[in-house]
Order: structure tokens, then sequence, then C-alpha cells
């Protein structure tokens, strides 16, 4: 699976401090521990405050991760696999 990756500007600065217990960033992993799950890594550090869409190039599934322009952003996404209905 590979994922389409846009980062949405919202044109606002942080307002508040980055947590320090993640000084390089967080990996977010919304696989519930699925078997079939892929991955990608996120542009690291995000300008501003925003959120990045991700689309899967395979199966479409959507999903929408938040950025706040500091330390502590998201640099990679893990999700499971959407299932196909037949």
């Amino acid at each position: 699976m590979t994922f389409t990756v846009t980062w949405h500007d919202i044109g606002r600065e942080p307002q508040s401090e980055p947590d320090p217990r993640y000084p390089k960033g967080v990996d977010i992993d919304a696989s519930k521990g699925a078997k079939r799950a892929c991955s990608t890594s996120l542009p690291y550090p995000a300008r501003r405050c925003g959120y990045y869409t991700l689309i899967c190039t395979t199966c479409k599934l959507t999903a929408v991760v938040t950025t706040a322009g500091r330390p502590d952003d998201p640099r990679s996404f893990k999700v499971a696999c959407k299932e196909t209905q037949h």
C-alpha cells in the first residue's frame, strides 16, 4: 500500500509548548494490532499548525493527522489495511 500525503496549512503558529516526552516526534499507530497494516513516513517537522490527509492509492482509505509545527508532531502513520468487499 502506498499513500498520497498532502499537508494543509491552516496559517496558525503553535500556541502551546511541545510535549517534552516526544522531542523527536511521534509515530502514530492506528492499526489496532491488525495483521495486515501499512505505514508511511510523514514530512517532519510540519511548518506550523495544519493537517495531513493520507489517501491509500490501492483501497482509497483516507485518514487525517493534525500537526502543530512543534517537535512533538507526527513523523509516521500506520493503519490497518482496508478490507475489500466483493
